[in-house]
């Protein structure tokens, strides 16, 4: 069974028999606006907002400029008579009504009304009141299938319980869905380096507490007796972290004697690293406690005698069993 029908001078035919049905001559299919709906959601669901919105409005376009080139050749249409066409066209099928009420004809500017589209219906059902963006760039999409030079538009009021209708702006741009799908890509590339360099910072954050808590032990090993191994090079800000935390700890353990563990250091020690022994001591001297350099190497007691003077003052012993007995005898005890 053939059916057809002209509306708005638009021809459309139903064959039930073949299953097919015509939209001035071209093939078409009906959905309900729920089952869009489902659609849009979906695509929102797995790409997120801000994709699912270039996506809906890059669909939108490429979408017009088809049925803007197409009609442009099927039935001549120019700035001449594109206000009637656009009218009568999209109201048969099913877009709402759509008017142009401003054109510019020299400057290619174009003003539309559009009302009740099926976006905008759809939109309405979603609690989360959506903005339309499909049509708004379909219809630059057709303006730009019809005159050959691309379009690009400014919504200038939304329809809703206030305004009866969307105003949308239209104007020659070099504005174009490929530039605006970089964009996006960029901005999502950023967001992922900002995200990494985030996590990065975080880790990194924890990885220096966890370096200071390692580097910079302080070890009670007798009572009124502490020991701080010196390990590796010290720059300042490792270097005021061990003076602070040890001076710290001196009177929660009611330390007389603090023994500074040389053995970890390189060979070449700093003048930085000395300089730090020698405020670490001063400091602890005025919270009663003396402080003792062990675990020193030969080459270090070289060092110490040729460059770093300033360290000649402090008791200097071999080992770290050796600073314990040193301590343990001038406190009047012995192991036993």
């Amino acid at each position: 069974m053939k059916n057809e029908f002209t509306v708005g001078g638009i021809e459309l035919k139903w064959d039930s028999e073949s299953g097919e049905v015509l939209f001035e001559g071209g093939d078409v299919v009906f959905f309900w606006i729920s089952a869009m709906k489902t659609f849009f959601d979906s695509i929102r669901e797995i790409s997120g907002v801000e994709a699912t919105n270039l996506v809906l409005e890059t669909t939108g376009f490429r979408q017009g400029v088809i049925v803007g080139e197409g009609f442009r050749d099927m039935k001549n249409i120019n700035a001449t008579n594109v206000v009637g066409w656009i009218s009568n066209t999209y109201a048969s099928a099913g877009w709402g009504k759509v008017k142009i009420v401003k054109m510019d004809e020299e400057t290619k500017h174009f003003t539309l009304h559009i009302q009740n589209d099926w976006e905008y219906k759809l939109n309405q059902s979603d609690n989360k009141q959506n903005q339309g963006i499909f049509v708004p760039s379909h219809y630059a999409g057709v303006f730009t299938g019809l005159f050959g030079h691309d379009f690009w538009y400014e919504i200038r009021q939304y329809q809703n319980e206030e305004n009866t209708y969307s105003i949308v702006e239209y104007f020659p741009s070099e504005i174009t869905v490929q530039q605006n799908i970089h964009e996006l890509s960029r901005r999502q590339e950023a967001e992922q380096i900002r995200q990494l360099e985030q996590l990065v910072d975080q880790n990194t954050k924890v990885l220096q507490n966890l370096v200071k808590e390692l580097s910079s032990p302080i070890i009670p090993v007798l009572e009124g007796i502490i020991v701080v191994p010196m390990i590796g090079s010290y720059d300042e800000e490792r270097a005021e972290n061990l003076i602070f935390k040890t001076l710290e700890h001196l009177p929660k353990h009611q330390a007389r004697y603090l023994l500074l563990d040389l053995t970890g250091l390189t060979k070449q020690i700093s003048e930085h690293t000395a300089e730090m022994i020698d405020k670490l001591s001063a400091s602890a001297r005025l919270l009663g406690t003396e402080v003792i350099l062990v675990g020193v190497s030969p080459e270090l007691a070289l060092l110490i005698s040729q460059t770093f003077t300033n360290l000649k003052k402090f008791e200097c012993l071999q080992s770290l069993q050796h600073g314990i007995y040193y301590a343990l005898g001038k406190s009047g005890r012995r192991i036993v």
